[in-house]
This record gives structure tokens, C-alpha cells and sequence, in this order.
């Protein structure tokens, strides 16, 4: 991905549209409908049903 798709600048401040893994260090999770997945490890987080 390109750096404009991963951060935003607001206020002067760089912001990440995207969350880090907790287990590796710099890696990107990907975004799906229902959870964000690591792909280095495999970490998975699922998104709450409200």
C-alpha cells in the first residue's frame, strides 16, 4: 500500500487509519468486515455484534 492509503495528517499531527499487532512490531493488521488479521503471525481480533 501506499503511505497517503495509511495515514492521515490532521492538525498537523500524522494519524494511522490502520491498527499495529500487538505481537510483531511495525506490521499492519488488515481490515475485514467482521475482524482485523495479522498476516506475518495470524493474530485474528473479532469485531463485537451490537
Amino acid at each position: 500500500m501506499k503511505g497517503h492509503q495509511l495515514y492521515d495528517i490532521k492538525d498537523e499531527k500524522i494519524q494511522r487509519k490502520k491498527k499495529f499487532c500487538p505481537k510483531c512490531e511495525g506490521v499492519f493488521m488488515a481490515q475485514h468486515p467482521d475482524r482485523f488479521a495479522c498476516g506475518k503471525c495470524g493474530y485474528t481480533e473479532f469485531n463485537k455484534k451490537e
